[in-house]
């Protein structure tokens, strides 16, 4: 069988199938179920900036609200254990997983401002985080707002984390870039250490009889996972970041296709929600007898085989396979 150890972001890992940010945070048995079965590390869900400024607005709005109803209001305001606000649970979670899983835990961080960035950055690496993932998760609504500002606030909050802490930083992207490779350039000169390729958007659907907007979560296929693997295979060897394939990613076969792209390791999430902790075991077996049977060793032997400059048909990669696609779609 093929050794699956791998590195990523400088962190030993036992096998390059990682547990990427889901609700499995909050599931320690799941999370334990997902190590045996053979995961490498696991991401933390994110820890949401502006949902914690929320909370403290919200906290703010209920003690003002007291203040005037007698002369010994200030008196009775909550104790702080009852009515908490701010990350303090994330980060008991956070250590909580570092005591009880013997693999890296990475925190992941979703902000907005580059203050907020640092500060909560800080409190992970303090925390126990092994590793921080940045979620770039930003959709501009303001005219005025240009892909050159916003990608230049971006790129100022992966600099400012990146000075703040000495763990390692990735940055989980957004396929919507007009220009990626020349984005990553910046990613990587700010100081990252590796890109989560790509984020899934979780946007509102319509419902027509009740005319509200919906939320529910839609889980991902492996149709979605071509246009990671044309992304990372675009971007080996043109930057000194290590990869992570996040989304598509159902079976070992779709792991195996990620390592030849490019990838270092490959986020699972949807698998794990649809089939629990057991579809991590059985995409590492079925990942490793392919690689197996392919004849490769180790997974660095494998990885980058099919990337724009490797494959035989390297074309096919390019703009000049859409024409191509489309005469012969029958």
């Amino acid at each position: 069988m093929t050794e699956l150890a791998t590195r990523w972001l400088g962190l030993d890992l036992r096998s390059p199938l990682v547990v990427g940010a889901s609700p499995l945070t909050d599931d320690l048995d799941a999370l334990k179920a997902c190590v045996d079965a053979g995961a490498g590390a696991v991401v933390m869900h994110s820890l949401f900036e502006e949902q914690l400024v929320a909370e403290q607005m919200a906290a703010h709005k209920f003690i003002d609200s007291q203040i005037n109803r007698d002369a010994e209001a200030r008196s009775y305001f909550p104790e702080s254990e009852i009515f908490e606000v701010g990350s303090h649970s994330y980060l008991r979670r956070l250590e909580l997983l570092r005591s009880k899983l013997d693999v890296p835990v990475i925190a992941s961080l979703n902000g907005v401002t580059p203050g907020g960035w640092t500060h909560h950055a800080r409190e992970l690496e303090d925390a126990g985080a092994e590793a921080i993932e940045l979620n770039l998760y930003d959709l501009a609504t303001d005219p005025s707002d240009t892909a050159a500002t916003l990608e230049k606030r971006q790129l100022e909050v992966v600099q400012a984390v990146v000075a703040q802490v000495s763990v390692p930083v990735s940055v989980k992207l957004s396929p919507f870039y007009s220009a990626l490779p020349a984005f990553v350039t910046g990613v990587e000169a700010a100081g990252a250490r590796g890109l989560v390729l790509f984020n899934r958007f979780y946007q509102p659907d319509m419902d027509l009889d009740e005319l509200t907007l919906s939320r529910d979560v839609v889980l991902s296929s492996n149709a979605e996972l071509p246009l990671r693997l044309h992304a990372v295979a675009s971007l080996f060897r043109r930057t000194g970041l290590e990869m992570a394939v996040s989304g598509g990613v159902h079976s070992g076969d779709d792991a195996v296709k990620a390592i030849l792209a490019g990838a270092t390791v490959v986020q699972v999430v949807s698998a794990l929600l649809a089939d629990g902790p057991e579809a991590l075991g059985r995409i590492t077996e079925e990942a490793s007898r392919r690689l197996d049977r392919m004849g490769y060793n180790t997974l660095a032997e494998a990885r980058g085989a099919l990337s724009l400059d490797n494959a035989p048909n390297a074309h096919t990669w390019e703009r000049l396979n859409y024409a191509r696609l489309l005469q012969g779609w029958r």
